[in-house]
Formats: C-alpha cells, structure tokens, sequence
C-alpha cells in the first residue's frame, strides 16, 4: 500500500535525515520526495510504499506524530486511497 507523509514546521537541521531513518527502521520504502523552504517554514510531501512494513499502519502514525512532537513539527500519513478522495475536486 502506498502513503503519504507530510511535515511541516520551522526549519532545522536533520529533517529529512531524521523522517527517513524512520521510515527506513519500519522497513517502509521512499518512492518519491518534495520538500521546500518558504521563508523559515519546511514543508515535504513524501510518496511511500508500505507494502513490507514491519509495524502496522496505525502505529506508524503513532510514531510520525511522536516523532515531529518532539522536533516541533507536525508530520502526519495518510493512506494514497484516502488523500486521493480528500483531494479530488
């Protein structure tokens, strides 16, 4: 199954390494990454493939969110599926 990962928040040093080592330890693949900087604020959108994920999908959303608490920033994931639907006009 494939994902959607979005962080946002000020920017600092480590973002991308520290979201990607996650994903990597839960065994989940990157497939495609936009990031930028809008003045002091990051934002990424990350597609991923959670096809071998070695923890559930619910606790990986756990764990995204514990994870930007405590760097100050909010990332959160989403099933495609879902984000597709939310975001058709």
């Amino acid at each position: 199954m494939k994902a959607i990962v979005t962080v946002i928040g000020r920017d600092q040093v480590g973002i991308i390494a520290a979201v990607c080592a996650l994903l990597s330890e839960k065994n989940i693949n990157v497939l495609d990454i936009s990031q930028t900087v809008l003045q002091e604020y990051f934002t990424m959108i990350m597609l991923v493939d959670t096809a071998q994920a070695t923890v559930p999908f619910a606790r990986l959303k756990e764990d995204l969110t514990q994870a930007g608490k405590e760097r100050g920033l909010d990332i959160r994931v989403q099933r495609e599926d879902i984000f597709d639907a939310m975001h058709r006009i």
